[in-house]
């Protein structure tokens, strides 16, 4: 500890204090240095980023990678399946973009959980935790619970100038609440991820990477004057933990707003008009309607793009959602053929492949794990109830017993299946795979060990994974 004589701290409030803290930064979070630990449990492995791609809402895997044309029609739905660049691999006809890209994702065609609650089955998926550990159903954010990938990797990869975890285009809700398993859960808000909104709209800016408009260049150096003094005063003008976790915001804020770094992976205009294309441009201004009325994903290119950007800039983990903040858009209890057909698989074919190519090219999938998936499928008959929500003739409602999703980049050996469905693609014919095993798989790709320990505030460790990774996936 220095030793030198402290000067004088000015009379500063508590509420000073956080609002220094703060630095008005409109909900950017960041680790708290001081409390990360070294870089133990982490093992050298291929993945270096991952990019985490949920599909809200859970896609029907009848129609879309995991298709039965020889079922009843009930089963078997509308579409008919084409050939990829796997040759025995189809995919739904709505997919032809993507048929093209197979080669570079593995299919896992057998998860299986015994969660149909969007919310609850959101967390099991981005934490790998059971939802219901004690007899009440996890479905919204608490401060105790697990939390996902991506803040594990913010306390253990910490970075100087980068946000650790991006997270884009907004917080998913459902029935009045913030869907579990994206915030952090225990180990606290400094290690949220950093929620950067729809860089589709006009005249984007990131919340927090910039001034707010009532701060001036002035008046952010007075704030800095006085952290800096602050930096000089005893710990007990205030409580250890908060002042550790206001100096550390404060100081990671800084740095982010005078990094170059951080602006440029967050400008778009940086990318040609051809690749922004490329990607999906949205066709449309008013975003009022969601995609399950027809709203389409007319801000799933640009997110998948700036995705892209942040990967390539170092960010460690991405989360995209492909719909927005109350979409929930592979929901598909009504009108379901025609919204995948009109609203859904045509955004979702343009950038999704878009993003795999365009990765493949850079040489970005060599060190980023990508990972395609929803909370759970639909049911195999049309029609079929199972949680009591409206559901048509022609829609498919929940169904956890058995899906498909995708993985693909480092660490996985492309063009692979493993699991399959029965006859209907209802249950897993064989190596049911849980939403612990898929955690345990990404961790493992990115080099951590799903046996690493992170602590809980009162000081137990928890493994960041119970399940086993699926070896059959993972390249040698």
């Amino acid at each position: 500890m220095d030793s030198r004589p402290l000067s004088p701290l000015p009379d500063v409030s508590r509420r000073d204090l956080l609002q220094v803290g703060s630095l008005g930064l409109m909900g950017l979070t960041v680790p708290r240095l001081i409390e990360q630990a070294a870089a133990g449990g982490l093992q050298k492995g291929a993945a270096k980023s991952c990019l985490l791609f949920f599909l809200d809402g859970g896609p029907g895997q009848h129609d879309m990678w995991d298709m039965k044309p020889d079922a009843p029609a009930e089963v078997r739905g509308e579409f008919q399946p084409i050939r990829s660049s796997v040759p025995d691999i189809h995919v739904c006809e709505g997919l032809p973009r993507l048929s093209q890209q197979m080669h570079h994702l593995a299919l896992v065609r057998s998860v299986t959980h015994d969660v149909m609650v969007h919310s609850s089955a959101t967390y099991y998926m981005l934490t790998g935790r059971h939802p219901q550990p004690a007899g009440n159903l996890i479905i919204k954010e608490e401060p105790g619970n697990f939390p996902p990938i991506g803040s594990v990797l913010a306390q253990h990869r910490p970075l100087r100038d980068l946000p650790e975890f991006v997270h884009l285009p907004d917080i998913m809700w459902d029935a009045g609440h913030d869907l579990p398993g994206q915030r952090a859960g225990f180990l606290g808000p400094g290690f949220d991820p950093l929620v950067v909104g729809d860089p589709s709209i006009k005249n984007y800016r990131v919340p927090g990477l910039s001034l707010p408009t009532d701060v001036s260049r002035g008046r952010l150096g007075r704030r800095q004057s006085l952290l800096e003094l602050l930096d000089r005063a005893p710990h007990q003008r205030i409580p250890e933990a908060a002042w550790n976790a206001m100096d550390d915001h404060a100081r990671k804020a800084f740095s982010l707003l005078g990094s170059a770094r951080t602006r440029e992976a967050f400008d778009l205009s940086r990318e040609s008009p051809e690749m922004r294309e490329k990607y999906g441009l949205p066709d449309r201004v008013e975003r009022t309607k969601g995609a399950r009325n027809f709203g389409g994903l007319p801000h799933l290119g640009q997110c998948l793009l700036l995705a892209r950007r942040l990967i390539e800039a170092g960010v460690p983990l991405v989360t995209v959602c492909s719909g927005r903040r109350r979409d929930s858009a592979w929901d598909g209890h009504l009108r379901h053929f025609p919204i995948l057909r009109k609203s859904l698989l045509p955004y979702f074919d343009k950038a999704f492949p878009a993003l795999l190519e365009d990765m493949h090219q850079r040489g970005l999938l060599k060190e980023t794990l990508v990972v395609a998936m929803g909370e759970f499928g639909r049911t195999p008959k049309m029609g079929q109830v199972t949680v009591g929500a409206a559901t048509s003739a022609g829609g498919r409602d929940h169904w956890s017993h058995c899906y498909t999703i995708l993985m693909g980049g480092a660490g996985i050996r492309p063009g692979t299946v493993f699991g399959s469905s029965d006859k209907h693609a209802g249950y897993p014919a064989d190596n049911p795979v849980t939403p612990e095993d898929v955690v345990a798989t990404i961790y493992h790709a990115l080099g951590v060990d799903p046996e690493m320990r992170i602590k809980d505030p009162q000081g137990q460790p928890h493994p960041v994974a119970l399940g086993e990774p699926i070896h059959e996936v993972l390249a040698s």
